[in-house]
């Protein structure tokens, strides 16, 4: 620093640094301008400094430090109060409370001298007038502290009793102490009646709602409120993720993550604040913070992934197994402090509760971006019911379910009974082995070659028709895999074999020639280019329904004809007869469901909702696709349910359904993680439910959603479009939560792809969208480019009532002189004069906008002191006059008199 400060230059700093975000260096620069105050030799100075010091303490990860400040504080006050004004004698009486509590959470003070302090605590504020609100409420929780149920309760009611003078902590903070007591009682209904007012915002602080967010989480979840439980994680742990003194309310987050199948949504937070682990001012929200570590890690075990790599304290790799042993003991450790400082177990007991929670979801989505903890898994297929645990018996359903129903519970029963063969050492059968690989290679899809083992082990068993419906299959999977010459090839001999056979076949020898029909007709529908592929592929679908209508009390049967029928439909739709085609899908579906083969009626249904949308039939389209939803519950692959469920918010917001809209955007973000690999789909998930979200006006989860939506929104795969509207949207959402740097930021980042289309009317809102925000966050010099830059484009646009509103914009700026007021306002009205000479523009509107410029140069003119202004009035008001607007005109003329 160069020379000495004034008083007020010391006050600009101090205002200064507390503006800075929570941390050691505010701190460390307190401690600087404590030094700089001493210099001045001005008592006050010295005080501020003192209070300014204690308070960055207070507010970082350095509570410990704080009481050094405060006994100076307390000494000069005994010594000499005078010295201390209104304002600072008031500080030093608020911030015992600070130093109570502050006590009670180091282990190293005894409680003896904690009582000592709260006597002390009472007999100031007696003495000084105040009430024992604030007093009864240190009492309590003290009392809660040590495990004193009857005294912490005497506390807690006369808190309540007593007056609220201006020492009790402010309503947001009560309100939060008050619920917490509530929720340890389990009175979680009554905890979120006091939470109510905070969380609505009734009532707010520098850490309220941060606080009562966090703390509703876990009570929410035990009354069956997930969805509320979820939109307070999103909305509180973006209050709180950069405010270092929040280590409990941030570590609330984490245990709520831990505690609703979202393990590695909470192995990211603790990656987020490495500090948290160590950092040991305050001893209890380090024993909290790593008692929650315990938990996740505990999970993380339990899940079978205890050798995973996670984050931890600096200065060696942790797996969750080694960071969960660790983290317990170092909890346990600062509580045995507590406790025997405390003379009770209270604090390891409430510690233990809480690393030893079971988990109260087994999945809740969150809707936000996470690296996957685990291998990708895909919904649960109901298994069959209790199976015997012998490899024998396990063998025996598997294949009395392939025999009878087949599809997904026929491949999970196939795999659960080679694994148990394989442990006990069981010989499959030759045929059983050719069941594995076919139901595998079904499951892996795109298998050709699977398909070909598969054919190979039939032949083996003796099974010919199986072989033939294996290699038909493997035929299909070519086609799928976009080689339909060769796939066309490849069906052409099973093929002919089956219409070899058609007029032998049984009810069992059926099912593999109807499997043979329905490959070879898919594969021609796919390749078809012309009438007389269509007409081949039409003849062997009716084949197969000639094939399998005679047994529609066989349910595989029935499902091949029901197959059939849906091809017909998209022959019915490539010739354009849309009525025939939807009662052959629905007929099909209806068909499938009733064979017991409801995941089979998903693509008929998924058919059924695109035909409604071309219809413009919204709530057609809407109930095949719940239809779809329903049917495929349990079987789809995680990727299959993130199309459907976007599909389905999709057209619930086009019925403007936002918050049903939402909820299957949500349902998409999840499953789309689940699915894992390409972040394309669930990006686009994350970008519409944002969407969604800031149309319920649920701007704190709109904004966390688009943040975790950018981190893969691509140019490339989603076009630069959807990047732009990401960020016109986060930057709405931040505008309305009163960050206006971070809405400038986004606003400013979606010009930069807006500046290169051939279009520029959305370049230029952004840019005027930008300059508002960063006037609004104090930054007029870069407001005023910014409103340049806009003023230009829409110059370019042909804009000039914009153009006039820009220049108006930047002679309001603090950063505008008084030369630089009249220049642009001048510039102004010129712009309107211009256009109203050229009779290219609606001449009220542009007399209405004459009006307000000149109003508002009045305006200008008169905070100056300058005369002109009622120049400015008289042309205000004759404009309003043409325009038509009596009520602006005889304003402006009263303004004029006055």
């Amino acid at each position: 620093m160069n020379g000495t400060m004034d008083l007020d230059a010391l006050r600009g700093a101090m205002a200064e640094n507390a503006a800075q975000p929570e941390g050691p260096s505010r701190g460390a620069r307190a401690e600087q301008l404590l030094v700089e105050a001493e210099k001045l030799g001005v008592p006050l100075a010295v005080i501020e400094a003192l209070g300014h010091q204690l308070q960055m303490y207070n507010y970082s990860s350095e509570k410990d430090k704080m009481f050094v400040p405060f006994a100076r504080l307390l000494r000069m006050w005994d010594e000499r109060p005078e010295d201390f004004d209104a304002y600072e004698t008031h500080s030093l009486h608020w911030v015992f409370k600070w130093m109570s509590g502050g006590m009670l959470h180091q282990p190293h003070i005894p409680l003896a001298s904690i009582e000592k302090w709260l006597g002390e605590m009472e007999h100031r504020y007696r003495v000084a007038g105040h009430s024992e609100r604030a007093v009864r409420m240190s009492e309590f929780y003290v009392a809660d502290h040590i495990g004193d149920e009857e005294r912490a309760t005497r506390a807690y009611d006369a808190w309540l009793a007593a007056d609220r003078d201006d020492m009790a902590d402010c309503h947001a903070c009560e309100l939060n102490g008050q619920g917490e007591r509530q929720s340890d009682l389990l009175r979680d209904e009554r905890a979120l009646e006091l939470w109510q007012p905070v969380l609505e915002g009734e009532f707010s602080c520098a850490h309220e709602p941060h606080a009562t967010l966090a703390t509703s989480l876990i009570p929410l979840l035990r009354l069956g409120r997930p969805e509320e439980a979820r939109a307070n994680h999103l909305r509180g742990y973006r209050l709180v993720r950069s405010m270092e003194s929040m280590r409990g309310a941030f570590a609330s987050h984490v245990e709520f993550c831990a505690l609703t199948g979202n393990a590695a949504r909470a192995l990211e937070l603790l990656a987020e604040r490495p500090a948290y682990f160590t950092d040991s001012g305050n001893p209890q929200g380090l024993m909290d913070f790593l008692g929650v570590t315990a938990l996740v890690m505990d999970r993380l075990v339990a899940l079978g992934m205890g050798e995973q790599e996670v984050p931890g304290p600096a200065g060696r790799a942790w797996t969750a197994s080694e960071l969960a042993v660790h983290a317990r003991g170092e909890a346990l450790s600062i509580a045995a402090r507590f406790d025997e400082r405390n003379g009770t177990a209270r604090v390891g007991t409430r510690i233990r509760q809480r690393m030893d929670q079971p988990p109260l979801l087994e999945r809740l989505p969150l809707g936000v971006r996470v690296v996957r903890t685990a291998v990708p898994s895909k919904p649960v297929v109901a298994a069959p019911a209790e199976p015997a645990e012998d490899a024998t018996a396990l063998v025996a359903e598997a294949r009395r379910l392939s025999a009878t129903e087949g599809g997904p519970d026929a491949a999970v029963a196939w795999r659960t009974a080679e694994r148990a063969a394989e442990s006990e050492g069981l010989e499959l059968t030759v045929h059983d082995r050719a069941e594995i690989a076919d139901y595998a290679a079904m499951d892996a899809g795109d298998a050709p070659d699977l398909f070909a083992r598969a054919a190979e082990l039939y032949e083996a068993a003796g099974v010919p028709d199986e072989a033939r419906a294996a290699r038909a299959r493997g035929a299909y999977a070519l086609s799928r895999a976009g080689r339909n010459d060769e796939a066309v090839a490849a069906v052409q001999e099973p093929y002919e074999q089956v219409l070899a056979t058609l007029k032998d076949l049984d009810a069992t020898t059926a099912r593999p020639a109807a499997a043979v029909l329905a490959c070879r007709a898919r594969i021609l529908l796919a390749a078809h280019s012309g009438d007389a592929d269509a007409a081949a592929a039409e003849e062997c679908v009716r084949q197969l329904l000639a094939l399998t209508e005679p047994y529609g009390d066989v349910p595989r049967l029935a499902s091949q004809a029901a197959s059939a029928r849906s091809m017909l439909g998209d022959i019915a739709v490539h010739r354009g007869d849309t009525e025939t085609a939807v009662a052959l899908y629905e007929e099909a579906a209806a068909t499938h469901v009733a064979a017991g083969r409801p995941w089979l009626a998903v693509d008929c249904s998924v058919r059924l909702a695109g035909l409604a949308r071309e219809r413009d039939d919204l709530a057609g389209a809407e109930q095949a696709l719940r239809a779809a939803l329903e049917h495929g519950a349990g079987y789809m692959d995680p990727y299959g349910a993130a199309r459907l469920h976007l599909q389905l918010a999709d057209v619930l917001a086009a019925t403007e359904q936002f918050g049903q809209a939402s909820a299957h955007a949500l349902e998409a973000a999840h499953w789309a993680d689940e699915a894992g690999g390409d972040t394309g789909l669930g990006a686009w998930a994350r970008f519409q439910l944002g969407g969604h979200l800031l149309r319920e006006e649920r701007v704190a989860e709109a904004a966390e959603v688009l943040e975790s939506a950018l981190l893969d929104l691509t140019e490339e795969d989603h076009g630069d479009g959807a990047l732009v509207q990401a960020l016109w949207w986060l930057g709405d959402c931040a505008r309305a939560l009163g960050e206006h740097l971070q809405s400038a930021e986004a606003w400013l980042k979606a010009a930069e792809y807006a500046q290169h289309w051939s279009e520029q009317r959305d370049h230029a809102m952004l840019a005027n969208l930008a300059a508002d925000a960063l006037d609004r966050a104090g930054r007029p010099e870069d407001a005023d480019r910014a409103y340049a830059r806009a003023g230009e484009l829409w110059r370019s646009l042909g804009n000039v009532y914009a153009v006039i509103r820009s220049l108006r914009a930047r002679a309001w700026l603090d950063s505008a002189s008084a030369d630089d007021e009249r220049e642009l306002m001048s510039a102004a009205i010129h712009a309107g004069e211009e256009a109203l000479a050229s009779e290219d523009f609606d001449r009220e509107a542009l007399l209405s906008e004459l009006g307000h410029t000149h109003r508002q140069f009045a305006q200008l003119l008169e905070r100056r002191d300058d005369k002109e202004g009622a120049v400015q009035l008289e042309r205000a008001a004759v404009a309003f006059d043409e325009a038509g607007d009596t009520e602006r005109r005889d304003e402006a003329r009263a303004a004029l008199a006055r």
